[in-house]
């Protein structure tokens, strides 16, 4: 199938302190506004600053990637990195210095609350501009107005002055607008987070359904949740260039290592770093190891998980509990692991302690985890290790039973039994 969406060597820079050639009537009140504090500061103008600057700054460089119909693409990185710069250039909002970009089909964006709305239209009116821009025809808009009206949940002020339109309505009527709109190509910014909870969900809702029916999808967003539901593939963007694009969960671990401490099991600096008030440094080291004991950071799918711990332990008051919690990139906990109350002898001698947790049948989807461990005593928590060790579940068949894992987040075994036969019969 033939790209719809082919960016080749894309590059955009910027000269810092430089304002074009010519400036709006806005610009000039505000630099007359402006130039009596100029002076105070010592400085006649802005105009001499920025004449001088040769500085420039590259937004992207040499990004390139495809995406065919059906593709949902999520655009991930840091602030800065080049997100919304190129999905303006995608959206035609403003031209690249080097590169191409290639599109197949009429794209709708929304990049901003605000985006190609005129504020002294109405409601109804720049649903009828919205449309003419990405080239629909009027019969085309009417037909799908009523759909529009009802997605925005602003029928009542219709035929309402935008400007009069709070920031809600606004993105409510914008998204409606841009989503519904017979367009091949839907390019989304970080607005979402401007709608309620409610909204979002329903947003989030009509973008499955649209990627469902062969659109190319867009999306700019930090809210990790809500791109992992909707895209299958993405791109990461790092310092303007493309740091690792492919399948959405290979990228989103990428994008995790690269926030967070090295991916290669416990670091000497994570166990010696500065702990929070209160806290002292009691683990040492934290290793996953494999049947051989040898250190590996791979559990396969419904595989045996050990993971070794060396504390410096000191005389705790009353029994000591030590808590092994995992949780997946976004932050969110998938289990806890308690070591046993029966079990005191495990904690009780003060000094060097090497222990071992071993769970036979881990329960875990395939995918990456975070393990955080911490020990407590009687008095409160005495140490905690955040991000400890990194390590990935691979996938495979379910408890070796030639079943491969569909979908969830655990894996539990089960057993059924009949409680009932119905009997076939007349009465």
């Amino acid at each position: 199938m033939q790209p719809s969406i082919r960016v080749e060597n894309l590059s955009k820079r910027y000269r810092l302190g430089t304002r074009g050639g010519y400036r709006t009537l806005r610009e000039s009140v505000s630099e007359a506004v402006a130039a009596p504090f100029r002076r105070l500061a010592g400085r006649a103008s802005a105009e001499p600053i920025e004449r001088e600057s040769r500085e420039w700054i590259w937004a992207i460089k040499d990004v390139s990637f495809e995406a065919s119909p059906g593709d949902v693409v999520g655009v991930i990185g840091r602030n800065g990195s080049g997100k919304s710069t190129l999905l303006k250039i995608l959206s035609r909002v403003t031209e690249p210095t080097e590169g191409s970009v290639r599109l197949c089909g009429r794209v709708g964006s929304l990049l901003e609350v605000g985006t190609g709305f005129h504020q002294e239209l109405t409601g109804r009116e720049n649903i009828f501009l919205s449309g003419t821009i990405v080239g629909m025809s009027r019969k085309e808009i009417a037909r799908k107005l009523d759909e529009i009206v009802e997605f925005s949940e602003i029928g009542a002020f219709l035929d309402t002055p935008v400007k009069r339109y709070s920031s809600g309505m606004y993105v409510r009527l914008a998204f409606a607008v841009s989503a519904h709109l017979e367009t091949e190509i839907l390019i989304v910014d970080e607005v979402l987070a401007v709608g309620d909870v409610a909204f979002q969900k329903k947003c989030l809702a009509h973008l499955q359904r649209a990627s469902q029916s062969g659109r190319i999808i867009l999306l700019v967003s930090h809210n990790m949740s809500s791109l992992q539901a909707l895209c299958n593939r993405a791109v990461l963007l790092a310092g303007g260039r493309v740091h690792a694009a492919g399948e959405f969960r290979d990228v989103m671990a990428t994008y995790y290592r690269s926030l967070l401490v090295p991916a290669q099991g416990a670091s000497d600096s994570t166990f010696d770093a500065p702990r929070a008030e209160g806290m002292s440094p009691i683990f040492r080291s934290a290793t996953i190891v494999d049947d051989q004991g040898r250190t590996t950071n791979f559990v396969p799918l419904c595989g045996i998980f050990r993971l070794q711990m060396t504390l410096d332990l000191p005389a705790l008051d009353g029994s000591g509990i030590i808590n092994v919690g995992i949780d997946d990139l976004l932050g969110q906990r998938m289990i806890t692991i308690r070591s046993p109350l029966e079990s005191p002898e495990l904690l009780e001698n003060a000094g060097k302690v090497e222990l071992e947790c071993r769970v036979d049948e881990l329960p875990l989807a395939p995918g990456d985890y975070w393990i955080k461990v911490s020990v407590r005593d009687r008095t409160g928590w005495l140490d905690a290790v955040e991000q400890a060790v990194y390590f990935t579940v691979g996938d495979g068949e379910v408890f070796d039973e030639g079943r491969r894992f569909l979908s969830g987040r655990l894996v539990v075994r089960s057993r059924w039994e009949q409680l009932s036969r119905s009997v076939e019969g007349v009465i």
